[in-house]
């Protein structure tokens, strides 16, 4: 497809491809930084040029799904990014009294619906197993409550490195996994406590059932379609090779509508926006399972509530990056838009949020947990390592306003039975969902 778009006076000449101006692309796409020496011409950035060449421009949505999944030479398939020595850290892997507090979450849901006799944990993205173990020791912990209580664990990961970290932080060494890679179930393993694990590449292949889903920096990650406003209406940013530079990538506009406008609302007011059908996509099929089987979604990630506009941007050694240097090499990633998350809910369950994590963790009780960890400590690094932890979560300027909480629950669970609104004076008030209300144990 031919890319042309408007540049100064009028349109420029057929044969030729419009970028976006480049101080819109500065602002918005890189980190503001041109390198001193070429960038590296990666075997992914080969890839995508050999792929342009031969087919076209690439939407932004392609191009986040190759540099980040292909099979081959994608940056999440086989590679450990997290930690220090990766290219960035999550809250997990901050502070313990995050995947506890999350724990606790679980429970107290379990417990206001009714204690059901089984209840699958489904995370989406595990990391490299940090949250789950957090999880799993509070179950543990918890043992008296959850004692007739049948569970299993469920992780949906695409990458071969980071299923072999789950496995070697959740399961004692000296129990086998089974392992079955043709298979939608391709690893199974037990909990250091004996909870069984499954690993599955899908969340359509995780068995239907009563289920808790946990995303934790999830959604940011999926490929999304850019949508610029013009003159003429909208149109999609695509990636293409700089006609200048053989081995360098640019953004160029679309010269007339694409499929996926369908997903912009028609009564849209911002002038670049965001667009993720993946994430519609598996809103749908949460909503769809705890609307049949009951349970709740929890997803925690950075994000807003429909009023960002170009959040597109790339971390490479915890240092922002341009998106469109040495692709396959750095961490791409988007805001997460949890309005458009409400909307594909489709009503068929209620939601929550978002709310900041600052809010959410404080109604959680993580003041009360930190205390007794300090008080249970009498080492100084250990202690000192705890009041950074909560002050990277908590404070303002860092996690505690920047990530969001954001939750999907049956109607019945906020309203008493029923989701219409005459039911609530006929059915005692239901307790109040913890984090996004305070906590209270029944």
């Amino acid at each position: 497809m031919r890319l042309v778009a408007k540049a100064g006076a009028g349109l420029l000449s057929p044969g030729a491809r419009a970028v976006i101006p480049c101080l819109w692309r500065g602002r918005c796409f890189s980190s503001g930084n041109e390198p001193v020496e070429p960038p590296p011409v990666t075997p992914m950035l080969r890839h995508l040029t050999y792929k342009i060449k031969s087919t076209g421009p690439i939407t932004v949505a392609e191009y986040m799904r190759e540099a980040l999944t292909n099979p081959a030479k994608g940056y999440y398939v086989y590679r450990d990014m997290l930690g220090e020595k990766g290219d960035f850290i999550t809250s997990p892997e901050i502070s313990q009294i995050f995947g506890e507090l999350l724990g606790i979450w679980f429970i107290s849901e379990w417990m206001a619906t009714g204690k059901t006799a089984a209840f699958q944990l489904v995370e989406l993205g595990p990391g490299r197993g940090t949250l789950a173990g957090d999880i799993l020791r509070v179950f543990s912990q918890l043992g008296s409550v959850l004692k007739n209580c049948d569970i299993s664990i469920h992780l949906v990961e695409v990458s071969q490195k980071l299923s072999e970290i789950q496995a070697l932080t959740l399961t004692e060494e000296q129990v086998p996994l089974e392992r079955s890679a043709g298979s939608p179930v391709y690893m199974k393993g037990v909990s250091k406590s004996g909870i069984p694990i499954s690993w599955y590449r899908d969340l359509q292949d995780v068995p239907k059932g009563h289920s808790f889903y946990l995303a934790h920096e999830f959604f940011d990650v999926l490929p999304v379609h850019k949508f610029q406003k013009t003159p003429q209406g909208w149109r999609e940013v695509f990636i293409d090779i700089d006609p200048q530079v053989s081995d360098k990538l640019r953004f160029v506009l679309a010269p007339c509508a694409t499929p996926a406008e369908a997903f912009i609302q028609h009564d849209e007011t911002r002038d670049h926006v965001e667009v993720c059908p993946d994430a519609g996509v598996i809103i749908q099929e949460l909503s769809e399972r705890i609307a049949l089987t009951g349970g709740a979604a929890l997803i925690a990630d950075y994000g807003h509530d429909g009023t960002k506009t170009d959040t597109f941007r790339g971390f490479c050694g915890h240092k922002l990056h341009d998106v469109l240097i040495a692709p396959g090499t750095a961490d791409l990633t988007v805001d997460v838009d949890f309005s458009y998350l409400r909307r594909m809910a489709q009503e068929k369950v209620a939601s929550l949020g978002p709310i900041k994590q600052q809010t959410f963790l404080k109604n959680m009780g993580i003041d009360v947990r930190l205390k007794v960890l300090l008080d249970k400590s009498n080492e100084p690094s250990l202690r000192q390592q705890l009041l950074q932890g909560y002050d990277m979560l908590m404070n303002p300027k860092k996690m505690g306003e920047r990530f969001n909480f954001f939750a999907l629950l049956p109607h019945q669970r906020l309203h008493g039975g029923s989701h219409q609104s005459n039911s609530r004076q006929s059915k005692p008030s239901p307790t109040p969902v913890a984090g996004f209300s305070e906590l209270v144990w029944q």
